[in-house]
């Protein structure tokens, strides 16, 4: 038998990632049911407890390690691994680099003679197309990008977290700090608080849907309510008739209020469990040296809490900058109107799913994987560096 030329031929076979992740889960695999049938032999020859203890580690981290290498590492490298591609779902993929990640950040700029002359005069339209102008020290100016709709939707990205995370964070914290008292009913108020964050997210979005409706929506019913009331003090109000999930000046807005309505009440029941671990005899010793009640919330609640903060910052940010499933239900269709409500991972499940480049949507991911990991480790420097100083 040709056992060197057999193995040469199975090698030769490992042309994808997917072939040679199925041969490393398989050894995996294997090397488990070595150490499940060595333990016995081992006890039997009498080897020292250290090398027991280890091969027992090792069988018990095997099936979670096992797991993580084949649902998590794997499809994460073969991400990387594409994104340096122009995979499809037509043709094998060809190394191409880094051009994906050089289409993504091609950006260029030119000054304006005019505010309003043409963009094809300042800039090829070939390859350009036309971000934004703005105007600097009286002269005016124009970007330009090759893929506009990535800028988009960071541009969406970025405003929905500015928006979404402090007012899913500021009022948890304060209605944490109203839960965290002795009155009646408080407990009925915590589960009512935290059942938005454990319902499915579809359901939400269709009632919010329909509580959007410009026509028949409970919202402009309440608006028309307050202006008619208004009127009857003879003011001269009109209804605005907001098209929330149509007009690109409210759809993001739109989709704010849904997702701080859904995440405010979990961030609720974590500022509520930090502040139950803060020791009462702080609060007691303040009173007595005559603090009052926004002194006691400033010195003592906002510092003790400052890593029940970073957490919930940092996971609402996240959650933010991942946001999907409400625009993809939500909006009719997905991204509008106008790109208005396009975000990265739409963006990139639009490259992958539905344009089926699937090497430029990876870059994409990892372009966003790296903000986030960035924006986190900024966060966790500052907790540090306050920490520190505390």
């Amino acid at each position: 038998i040709n056992t060197v030329g057999g193995l040469l031929a199975i090698v030769s076979r490992l042309n994808t990632v997917t072939s040679l992740g199925l041969v490393v889960g398989t050894a995996l695999f294997g090397l488990m049911i070595w150490a499940m049938w060595r333990q016995p032999s081992a006890e039997a020859m009498g080897a020292n407890n250290a090398h027991t203890e280890i091969l027992n580690g090792w069988l018990f981290l095997s099936p979670n390690l096992l797991g993580f290498l084949i649902f998590f590492a794997g499809p994460l490298l073969f991400s990387l691994y594409i994104s340096f591609t122009d995979s499809d779902a037509f043709q094998s993929p060809n190394w191409i680099g880094l051009d994906n990640y050089a289409t993504i950040f091609n950006i260029g700029g030119a000054a304006l003679d005019a505010p309003d002359q043409r963009f094809n005069e300042v800039m090829d339209v070939s390859i350009y197309s036309e971000l934004s102008r703005f105007s600097l020290f009286g002269n005016g100016y124009v970007i330009g990008v090759e893929d506009k709709l990535v800028w988009l939707a960071l541009r969406n990205t970025i405003l929905f977290v500015l928006m979404a995370v402090p007012l899913s964070v500021i009022p948890a914290l304060l209605l944490a700090n109203l839960l965290n008292t002795n009155l009646p009913g408080m407990k009925i108020y915590r589960a009512v608080y935290f059942i938005p964050s454990i319902a499915a997210v579809v359901g939400i979005a269709l009632i919010w849907q329909l509580l959007f409706n410009a026509a028949i929506g409970y919202i402009n019913y309440g608006i028309l309510s307050v202006v008619n009331f208004l009127n009857s003090f003879g003011l001269e109000l009109v209804d605005p008739q907001i098209r929330w999930l149509s007009d690109s000046r409210t759809a993001l807005l739109s989709l704010v209020i849904v997702v701080v309505w859904q995440t405010m009440g979990f961030n609720t029941v974590l500022f509520l469990a930090g502040l139950q671990n803060i020791p009462r005899d702080l609060y007691e010793a303040a009173t007595v040296d005559g603090a009052g009640r926004w002194a006691q919330f400033w010195k003592i609640t906002l510092p003790l809490l400052a890593p029940t903060t970073f957490f919930v910052v940092t996971t609402t940010t996240i959650q933010a900058m991942q946001l999907f499933d409400q625009v993809f239900i939500l909006i009719n269709p997905p991204a509008g109107p106008n790109n208005s409500t396009l975000t990265l991972v739409l963006y990139l499940y639009q490259q992958g799913f539905q344009r089926f480049s699937q090497g430029y949507a990876s870059a994409v991911a990892w372009v966003l994987f790296i903000l986030i990991f960035g924006i986190t480790l900024l966060q966790f420097q500052r907790q540090r560096a306050s920490a520190y100083e505390g």
